[in-house]
């Protein structure tokens, strides 16, 4: 027998979607109830097999395992691995996909030849073959210059850009201050040290002051000869027209580190710091390098702050860096460490070492400073009314207060275009009928031309996503995402969403930049993106990791997620490699 209430359902959808379903009605919060499918064709009951709520809302419920559920997660039959939107190189898969796609229709433009006007020299020329070269030039008023600009950018021979500056001595007798600056970049750049002091002593004379560029290039230089302590005054030189550059304190502190003066160079790290300004890999790298040699506790110490910092920021070291970490470990006196580069399993266990990796899942502690921050920066900041309005808005709050908590929150409309396969009301319908099956509260946000009945928008499955889902639709100039992120953290942290949306706008308005870390945690969490939809197929949704991909340690192991050459990282994705380092003292 079919349950009755299965008439319920227009006809147009039965036949549209060659469903046989029957319903059962399933309570709710606050007495509402919806109209959940017993049973759906099997193409749409396939790649779910169940959800576990990690927050329990019953006193009924089951106790959640504390080491892996403190939201929902998704199991699924025929998973499609762990490359997943915020895996490292994600971003380029698609696009090589989506061009492989359009094969022929691509028409490759061919490339114009830049091809140079005036030639570049490869050997120093004369004051006559220079005076010809610039009597054929098109631009003979900045020719200096421009040549000098085309030896730079070629590596030239240093000896061709001497000849340059006799046959402008010459011709003018004297040399401009742009291109002595041009001149000194390109003896900055091959090493020339005995030039940059030369050019030095010129510039020192014949100006007074000197702008950021030249200060710079001095540092780069100065940094590299025994003279180097007076890069020191260089870099105080940029100090009081702008905030110096990473690369500018980075020379420095090298030149510091290759000349034993430790103490200096963490005094310039910490200034970095206090300047919020981010060093380089070369720079962190010169640290494990040169502090090996004598590594004392206090030593010691400091880099394991170096080590929080790269922690605390989610920054992930280069090959290169790595090394150098690895061999500082390896290093340390009375202690063994032994390194091995390794993949993680999708369960967070590391393969070689047996150690669990941290829970991807936010802590109640982290959780409610999210959420605080999320409604005062991106809720109720200053440009949310550029998106909605206050009456909008306020409407929506006191609809998601009065049927809180909800499982899923879903973008309709960032659904419904998943795909160029099938209406958008009949992709939004599926996957909202396919988590119906898991017994779920869900929320549906839209926008109100999505009822209006056109062909990309059926109404009659429209009717039906509002019988599984309670459903919010919006203004259609107002923009979603604030609705989403207000109703999907409001509801706890066993709430998620779908969509593909990466939300780096929403992220760049927390203030705070802890805030900004723990949104990128939660994201990835809590964010379930449809891995690709074929209608009449089973629906899939990329795994979500049970591990935070960031760099953490025990009390005989750290695990540190690495930039792999190679692979190109997008700033929302995170590497795949980690190193393992474990503590084998005792072993030995």
């Amino acid at each position: 027998g079919r349950d009755p209430s299965s008439d319920m359902l227009p006809r147009r959808l039965m036949t549209v979607l060659h469903l046989k379903c029957a319903f059962t009605p399933v309570v709710k919060a606050q007495g509402t109830s919806k109209l959940l499918p017993c049973s759906l064709a099997p193409w749409s009951c396939t790649s779910w097999r169940f959800l576990m709520l990690g927050v329990s809302r019953h006193n009924g419920d089951k106790k959640r395992d504390s080491s892996s559920t403190r939201q929902e997660r998704v199991i699924r039959r025929g998973a499609t691995g762990t490359f997943t939107l915020f895996t490292a190189g994600a971003a380029r898969k698609r696009a090589e996909l989506a061009k492989s796609k359009l094969g022929n229709k691509l028409i490759d433009i061919p490339k114009v030849a830049n091809t140079a006007k005036t030639p570049i020299p490869i050997n120093p020329l004369s004051i006559d073959e220079w005076k010809k070269l610039k009597a054929d030039a098109y631009n003979k008023t900045r020719f200096e210059v421009s040549m000098m600009e085309k030896l730079l950018s070629n590596h030239a021979d240093i000896d061709v850009a001497k000849s340059l500056l006799v046959f402008v001595t010459m011709e003018t007798g004297t040399i401009g201050y742009e291109l002595l600056l041009k001149y000194l970049a390109l003896c900055v750049q091959g090493h020339h040290l005995n030039e940059v002091l030369d050019v030095y002593a010129i510039m020192k004379t014949k100006f007074k002051t000197m702008d950021i560029g030249a200060n710079s290039l001095f540092i780069s230089g100065f940094s590299k000869t025994d003279r180097w302590k007076e890069a020191l005054i260089f870099l105080d030189s940029i100090k009081k027209m702008i905030n110096p550059s990473p690369r500018n304190y980075g020379d420095v502190i090298i030149s510091a580190l290759q000349h034993k003066e430790v103490e200096t160079a963490w005094k310039l790290l910490n200034e970095m710091e206090s300047r919020n300004l981010q060093p380089n890999e070369e720079t962190l790298q010169a640290f494990f390098d040169c502090v090996k040699s004598s590594c004392d506790k206090q030593h010691e110490n400091m880099m394991m702050n170096i080590l929080s910092y790269l922690r605390d920021n989610q920054i992930y070291p280069g090959e290169s860096l790595l090394h150098s970490i690895q061999s500082w470990f390896e290093s340390l006196p009375g202690r063994v460490w032994e390194g091995h580069k390794t993949t993680i399993e999708y369960s967070g266990e590391c393969h070689i070492c047996n150690t669990l990796l941290e829970s991807i899942q936010l802590s109640d502690e982290e959780y409610n400073i999210l959420r605080d921050c999320v409604m005062n920066d991106v809720i109720q900041g200053r440009d949310v009314f550029k998106k909605t309005t206050p009456e909008e808005l306020q409407h929506f709050q006191s609809f998601v207060k009065s049927r809180l908590p909800f499982d899923v929150v879903i973008d309709g409309l960032n659904v419904a275009n998943i795909s160029a396969k099938g209406t958008q009301s009949r992709i939004l319908l599926e996957v909202v009928s396919h988590l119906a099956q898991q017994n779920l509260r869900l929320l549906v946000l839209g926008r109100k031309h999505m009822l209006r009945g056109t062909r990309n928008w059926d109404k009659s499955h429209m009717a039906a996503i509002q019988k599984y889902a309670d459903c919010f639709f919006t203004s259609n100039i107002s923009e979603d995402d604030p609705f989403l992120l207000y109703a999907t953290i409001l509801s706890g942290n066993h709430c998620t969403f779908v969509s593909r949306d990466l939300m780096r706008d929403h992220k760049a308005c927390l203030i705070n930049k802890n805030a900004r870390r723990l949104f990128f945690k939660w994201q990835r969490g809590h964010q379930l993106v449809l891995s690709h939809y074929n209608p009449g197929h089973k629906i899939k949704f990329e795994i979500i990791t049970k591990y935070d991909t960031i760099m953490q340690s025990t009390q005989n192991t750290w695990h540190i997620p690495y930039e792999e050459g190679g692979v190109e990282r997008s700033s929302y994705e995170v590497p795949r490699r980690w190193l393992c380092l474990q503590n084998i003292t005792e072993k030995k």
